[in-house]
């Protein structure tokens, strides 16, 4: 139930250019803006495939717009002719993670980076990985060593507070989040993972308190609405009902 409750929630007629990202706009922020950007992007990595710099932006186009499959494929020719640009790997990585492909992104992390030059970034995106793997204890230990690279840093906070609540230690999970969200520049991520692990408390006026601080009222009321469904239902072993979209959040595999 609670890993159910945790689960994500996942020809161009653009103008004529000559492969360099020196004539492209800024990279968008949101998936509409990439949308209208895409092409531009497409065109770019086209004229230059074997390019890194066309490459990687293209296929952060491709996620952000949901065509997954595709931006794995991007990167993984890439990676091909690259293989020692540890920065592509590590979005290689990601790609691979966001489709399932967890054994296959966890081989790409390793050599993303080194022991001797460890990157909290891909330490994170390990542990996250193995989250998703049920592997809970050995996540935790990639997230201790990001947190020893990068103390009280909250994505690597909220990925460890979810570890603890996929494996039902919702207090842990809470203690954890709150910690992240007590955090300088913390986002929305974090307090709606806290959000969450409140309401599978059954503390669900707190959690929308929690979970209105980024989200409109009626969105907030949704995700607690549909939190106290699914601790009905599991309590009468019926399956658990469809989610808000924002309701709820996978680890976050960043890298």
């Amino acid at each position: 139930m609670l890993a159910a409750g945790l689960a994500a929630c996942k020809t161009s007629n653009g103008p004529e250019v000559t492969g360099s990202l020196a004539s492209l706009p800024p990279p968008p922020t949101n998936e509409a803006e990439w949308r209208g950007a895409l092409p531009r992007y497409e065109a770019a990595y086209k004229a230059k495939p074997d390019d890194v710099a066309t490459a990687m932006p293209y296929a952060q186009g491709l996620r952000a717009t949901g065509q997954r499959a595709q931006a794995v494929a991007v990167l993984e020719q890439a990676s091909i002719k690259h293989p020692h640009d540890k920065t592509l790997l590590g979005a290689y990585g990601r790609a691979l993670a966001e489709i399932g492909n967890y054994n296959q992104a966890l081989e790409v992390f390793s050599r993303a980076h080194s022991p001797d030059m460890p990157d909290w970034h891909i330490l994170s995106a390990q542990g996250a990985v193995l989250d998703q793997l049920g592997r809970y204890e050995e996540a935790r230990r990639y997230y201790a060593s990001a947190l020893k690279i990068i103390p009280d840093e909250p994505s690597v906070l909220s990925n460890l507070g979810l570890s603890y609540a996929l494996s039902k230690d919702l207090k842990k999970a809470e203690t954890t989040l709150r910690r992240a969200t007590g955090q300088p520049g913390v986002g929305p991520r974090a307090r709606q993972n806290l959000a969450l692990v409140v309401g599978l408390q059954g503390r669900f006026t707190e959690a929308e308190t929690i979970a209105r601080a980024d989200l409109p009222p009626e969105e907030a009321a949704a995700n607690v609405e549909y939190l106290r469904q699914m601790l009905a239902q599991q309590k009468n072993g019926v399956q658990t009902p469809q989610k808000p979209r924002r309701v709820s959040s996978v680890p976050e595999i960043r890298s």
